[in-house]
């Protein structure tokens, strides 16, 4: 949650940092704020509302600085207000600090600096670091980077920060736990982000903060300490993200833009680890251990949101091709069980960012154990890739979004790819059997594109739906995590409360809701459970539901039994999950439009969960 950007060096501070804002603007957008340091002291603006809000009410005003740190916020202490918008300052006004993260014994620090005659304009736990690294500063009579450091031995949670100081204008001082923090390294200048995008228009060199770091940055130098005051050689990686992947493209919105991009990334998935000719799988960051793989008791899928909907599918996957007992576990309940894992288990962990809060303390928590990790990830470099053992990135590129489009289906692609790994070294499905898969999963990012074409068809079907109230999905099999996943993002972006269900289980609760209201979305391809699902339509006809279904091309009996149809190329029902999803994107789209959502930046959303 929340965006940073800070920048140091010899170009103007505030037209860098008000672009690096825009673009982490998916990360939180309720306030927004920026400090620079001038020849008067510190300069700060800050308003509630987009990043747009901030940059027409600093229009005009000096900006003026070659020093200075932004945010982007997404609300944990206090309401989205001007008061409690970053940065925020010391109690002298000497220092100002953005923060992205929880500091969880704020409440204690703020009553003792209280009691030592400090007062607070916010309601942040934010402005109580501020204030308790000034109040260190004084009394220990130490530098800036001293005070941070001491500071952050006293305080508790998650924290990515960058302060400056009036009294030393040429230094920026960062530091990292539990939320993600990058260092852009340009000629004579440096620039911060919660992730890359801030800076790759200025430079491909980057560093990322490890946990417990603290970097002090002049324009032309850089040092790197840990809390535990041990100096840091600080390493160089090279970017391979292009600009022009941060950009819409031409498209209205970037979450079209990735549901389009979806042929492309799972293409990309697959490259260089699949031989349909062979029919084989090659992960490298899976075979050194192969003999774990094979010999183990349980593999247990850790997640949140869209990626536990993704573990699903891995999970029938697994299951069915290499034989091996999975279960499904939402990372945030994980973390706080006390559950039963040992050294023959495999953990595999599942996060776009790779800065999901609740899933980074479930795999501590699984390492204490002993059970091998391994990660699907979208982000290089991120902390989960280096929590973990080995895995796999998705190489999805950037989801700007923050309804997760292409990184679920690049995730389904990868988890299958474990799946029919798996197998491969367990010998549990046939070489037969495994080369059809593996040929026909080739052949999917063309399908993909064939899917897209169902645009016109959940247009007309969002004007019908889109003053629903509710809206309940169905399936089965695989198609049951395509109905969570369709439920999740119709309730993100077009705020209509939705559920997904097993169909099976309508009849237990959810049918009495059915009436000629509701819409009721059913995946209903031509899969093992076809028939099923057909009785399931019928069931809802029967009630007067309003049935939309997801069926096989030239299904002509369910297009009978149906009010709406969306039709989708066959394929293998383990494919299902990347076919069926993709009308649905699309129709959650439209039917946000039409009800006049923003639907690339969801009302209380953020795309990166870096908190508890």
């Amino acid at each position: 949650m929340c965006g940073i950007v800070g920048y140091i060096g010899k170009q103007q501070a505030w037209p860098i940092i008000l672009k690096g804002l825009k673009r982490l603007e998916y990360r939180g957008y309720d306030s927004a704020g920026i400090a620079f340091v001038s020849s008067n002291g510190i300069t700060s603006y800050k308003k509630a509302g987009k990043v747009s809000v901030l940059e027409e009410f600093a229009d005009g005003k000096d900006q003026t600085g070659t020093v200075g740190i932004g945010h982007t916020r997404w609300a944990t202490h206090g309401e989205p207000s001007d008061k409690n918008a970053h940065p925020h300052f010391s109690g002298t006004g000497r220092l100002a600090l953005v923060h992205n993260g929880i500091i969880e014994n704020y409440a204690v620090i703020k009553e003792t600096l209280i009691n030592g005659g400090h007062s607070f304009l916010s309601d942040t736990d934010t402005e109580v670091l501020v204030h308790l690294i000034e109040d260190i500063q004084q009394a220990e009579q130490c530098d800036l980077t001293e005070a941070v450091r001491l500071t952050l031995t006293q305080v508790v949670g998650a924290y990515a920060i960058v302060v400056i100081d009036k009294e030393h204008p040429n230094q920026l001082v960062a530091a990292r736990k539990g939320s993600p923090m990058v260092i852009g390294v340009g000629d004579d200048e440096y620039i911060i982000g919660s992730d890359a995008s801030p800076i790759i228009e200025y430079t491909k060199d980057i560093i990322y903060l490890k946990d417990e770091e603290i970097a002090t940055i002049t324009p032309d130098s850089i040092e790197i300490r840990t809390v535990d005051n041990e100096i840091q050689t600080p390493f160089v990686h090279r970017l391979e993200l292009k600009l022009e992947m941060l950009e819409k493209a031409g498209y209205d919105h970037f979450m079209l833009k990735e549901i389009y991009e979806q042929p492309r990334s799972i293409r990309d998935c697959l490259r260089g680890r699949i031989s349909p000719s062979e029919g084989t799988v090659q992960l490298g960051g899976l075979k050194d251990y192969d003999e774990k793989l094979k010999n183990a008791n349980r593999i247990i899928i850790i997640a949140c949101g869209t990626s536990w909907h993704a573990g699903l599918v891995g999970e029938y996957l697994i299951e069915n091709y290499a034989r091996i007992p999975v279960e499904v576990e939402y990372a945030s309940e994980f973390r706080y069980r006390n559950p039963v894992v040992s050294e023959k288990d495999i953990v595999i962990a599942i996060s776009q960012s790779g800065e999901t809060a609740d899933t980074m303390a479930a795999i501590e928590l699984a390492k204490s154990k002993g059970a091998l990790i391994l990660g699907i990830c979208n982000v290089v470099g991120s902390s989960i890739t280096r929590l973990t053992d080995g895995g796999a990135y998705t190489h999805a590129g950037p989801e700007i979004g923050v309804a997760s489009t292409k990184a679920f289906t690049a995730q389904v692609t990868v988890i299958s790819l474990m799946a029919f790994y798996m197998a491969q070294l367990r010998e549990t499905t046939s070489p037969t059997v495994l080369k059809e898969l593996i040929t026909e999963l080739d052949s999917i990012p063309t399908l993909v594109e064939k899917c897209l074409a169902t645009e016109e068809a959940t247009k007309y079907i969002a004007e019908e739906i889109k003053d629903a109230v509710s809206c309940l999905f169905l399936g089965r099999g695989t198609g049951f995590p395509v109905a969570l996943e369709g439920a999740l993002k119709l309730k993100e972006i077009s705020y209509i409360h939705a559920e997904g269900y097993p169909a099976a289980e309508m009849k237990h609760g959810p049918i009495a809701l059915i009436d000629d209201e509701l819409p009721v979305v059913v995946v209903a391809t031509k899969t093992s459970s076809y028939k099923k699902v057909l009785s399931n339509i019928q069931e809802v006809k029967a009630r007067k539901g309003k049935v939309i279904a997801i069926i096989t091309e030239g299904d002509e009996k369910i297009k009978k039994e149906a009010d709406f149809v969306i039709e989708i190329p066959d394929a293998h029902e383990s494919y299902l999950p990347l076919l069926a999803t993709v009308p649905l994107q699309l129709l959650s789209y439209h039917v946000a439009l039409l009800r006049d959502c923003n639907v690339d930046q969801p009302r209380n959303l953020a795309k990166s969960v870096t908190v508890e």
